[in-house]
């Protein structure tokens, strides 16, 4: 199985690709305008469990040094431009993201 991640920043979305299919979408919060999130294509490089504080129950890490996407300890946030350039989502879904995706997926990060 071929998982990618695409997340469409105008949207606010987050969309999980199962062999070229969207199969999930996810609402997120991005990165405000002094910080915002970078557009690109990189890897999930890592993941850790109960980070704490704003990052919430998961961290994955992106193939982009301080970037990742991760869960949150104020739910409210999603759907806003809030965070300093990280994709936001909310803890039930990136743990369910979390547990569908392996290190190594690629994560498209568009306009």
């Amino acid at each position: 199985m071929a998982y990618s991640i695409t997340v469409t920043l105008a949207a606010r979305r987050l969309t999980l690709y199962k062999n070229r299919s969207p199969v999930r979408s996810y609402p997120v919060g991005i990165g405000k305008m002094l910080t915002p999130t970078p557009t690109g294509t990189y890897t999930i490089i890592s993941k850790s469990p109960n980070p704490g504080g704003p990052f919430g129950v998961m961290w994955m890490g992106l193939s982009i040094p301080h970037y990742g996407i991760h869960g949150t300890n104020d739910p409210s946030s999603i759907g806003k431009y809030v965070s300093h350039g990280c994709i936001r989502m909310y803890n039930q879904d990136v743990l369910e993201l979390s547990r569908t995706v392996p290190v190594g997926t690629p994560v498209m990060i568009v306009r």
